[in-house]
């Protein structure tokens, strides 16, 4: 047994020596340089902190909006980089190789060949934290960005589309950067024809509840209708037109009209009774209908049992004729047949009275009487 530990012993030994030795001795550990425009940041690898990178408004990715890595690594590795939120690109915008708002990729794989080093830079489109993951020989680093949202490109107005007389209708307008983030703290301006405002002017959110949103009150004229119209107070937060984004829209109209509840309760009143009296007249008009179908079905009844009655007095008629006939053949037989057991009670009568006397007067040939 203790030759055998002795063997397991040995063998667990020289398999950490060869472990040991096949880890170059020169094998250093992944560092990261982070820069954004040539100004270090040293608190984009805590999610508290991340970087803060302007959106690409004007559609390039240049040194302004892009945060810069350059990872130092061994000689011969290579460097794994997955995003989340962010967009890594190989290289910056120039006139003769553009990069725009659609370029990159959220994982890159870069060999750093004979050198060192290995270059690459990140952006976002949005203003939620996103992460980059840096891998290398086991190390791993991770950064944290986020976008800080471009000028106004859309303004949006969602309110009812109707209100009551002299009701107030809330109007909320939203703010939107070209890439759909909110825009807060921009100043807005409104005006309405027809009602009255609660303000004139407003500026979007800057809270959970309210970012980049601002909210008007209006309050209904008794008819027609009010046209809202609101717009971004200063020129300089609107975003300038770019090539290849949607375009800008820096003022939101919406009509609002006023309901009649009265007339459109008397409208449906109206309808209402339209189609109560329309159902009266069916229902009439179906119990007309079938009043006639029982009537004549009833009709129809009396007829058959008539005709039925007719048939069956008619053949109890030829039955009684045939009775009353059978009965007078019967009646003239039995008469006949009376007559003429009376005529031969007669003859035989007569016969024997003779009888009688011929064997009183021929005592020796004597007659017979019939009985």
């Amino acid at each position: 047994m203790n030759s055998f530990k002795k063997i397991a012993l040995g063998l667990v030994a020289a398999m950490t020596l060869g472990t040991l030795v096949a880890t170059p001795a020169s094998a250093a550990v992944m560092t990261v340089a982070v820069t954004l425009d040539g100004t270090a940041n040293t608190t984009a690898s805590a999610i508290a902190t991340p970087a803060a990178l302007p959106v690409p408004a004007d559609n390039t990715v240049d040194a302004a909006d892009a945060l810069k890595f350059v990872a130092t690594v061994d000689t011969g590795t290579s460097v794994t980089v997955t995003t989340t939120n962010a967009t890594i690109v190989s290289a910056l915008h120039t006139a003769a190789a553009p990069v725009s708002a659609t370029s990159g990729s959220s994982s890159l794989t870069i060999a750093t060949g004979t050198g060192t080093t290995a270059t690459f830079y990140v952006y976002t489109k949005t203003t939620a934290i996103g992460t980059v993951v840096i891998s290398n020989q086991g190390t791993t680093l991770t950064y944290y960005v986020q976008g800080t949202a471009g000028k106004i490109n859309t303004l949006s107005l969602s309110a009812a589309d109707a209100g009551t007389t002299s009701s107030v209708v809330t109007a909320t307008v939203t703010a939107t950067d070209v890439f759909g983030n909110k825009v807060s703290g921009k100043g807005l301006t409104a005006l309405v024809v027809g009602g009255t405002l609660d303000t004139t002017t407003a500026t979007t959110g800057s809270t959970l509840t309210n970012f980049g949103q601002a909210d008007f009150k209006v309050t209904l004229p008794t008819t027609g209708s009010s046209t809202l119209v609101v717009s971004v107070t200063n020129a300089a937060d609107v975003a300038s037109v770019v090539t290849g984004f949607n375009t800008v829209t820096s003022s939101v109209v919406k009509t609002i009209t006023v309901r009649d509840l009265l007339g459109e309760l008397a409208a449906q009143k109206a309808i209402a009774d339209a189609a109560v009296a329309a159902k009266a007249v069916a229902d009439k008009a179906l119990a007309d209908a079938l009043a006639k179908a029982a009537a004549d079905a009833a009709a129809a009844k009396v007829a058959a049992d008539a005709a039925v009655k007719a048939e069956a007095d008619k053949a109890a008629a030829a039955a009684k004729v045939a009775a009353d006939a059978l009965a007078a053949k019967d009646a003239q037989i039995a008469k006949l047949t009376a007559d003429n057991a009376a005529a031969v009670a007669k003859m035989k009568k007569a016969f024997n009275d003779l009888a009688k006397k011929w064997n009183a007067k021929n005592p020796k040939a004597k007659v017979a009487l019939v009985k």
